[in-house]
């Protein structure tokens, strides 16, 4: 996908989540196939890795990294909807959509946009009627999968 290295490497029990980051801002996180752990490369790589096993072991584990400005206006309004589902909850795409006064085919894309997965929880939005909608632009397979794996975690 990106052509830059991770800084780290996070192992969970059904994924690995890669980390890229400055010596000063996280600038993204990307969910891997899971494979054998990096060891953080810099100081704030170190961080984020405590930060991602403090929430693999704690799912209501608060995120304070500073990330890197990223996104259009619509896409950080959505963001924003996103980080305020606290742990255990979900919203629908429909009701992220009313929230920000936009429509949910546009929330969604956002949601599949999201460089910060985890920390900005994008798998807490779900379709309407119960259904698990889309995860990372993907209906289907192994991102799906890690979805549920997260709602699971979080005791959804």
């Amino acid at each position: 996908m990106k052509a830059s290295p991770f800084q780290a490497v996070v192992s969970a029990p059904a994924f690995s989540l890669g980390v890229r980051c400055s010596d000063d801002e996280i600038l993204d996180i990307e969910f891997l196939e899971p494979r054998a752990e990096v060891a953080p490369k810099t100081l704030l790589a170190k961080e984020a890795v405590r930060q991602l096993r403090a929430y693999l072991q704690d799912p209501r584990f608060a995120f304070g990294l500073p990330l890197a400005p990223a996104g259009t206006s619509f896409q950080r309004r959505v963001w924003a909807g996103i980080a305020a589902i606290p742990a255990g909850g979900t919203r629908t795409y429909g009701e992220l959509a009313l929230a920000i006064g936009s429509g949910p085919r546009a929330v969604g894309n956002a949601c599949g946009a999201n460089p910060f997965p985890v920390v900005v929880p994008c798998h807490r939005v779900v379709a309407s009627g119960g259904g698990l909608g889309g995860f990372a632009r993907n209906r289907s397979g192994f991102l799906l999968d890690v979805k549920r794996w997260l709602l699971r975690h979080e005791g959804h």
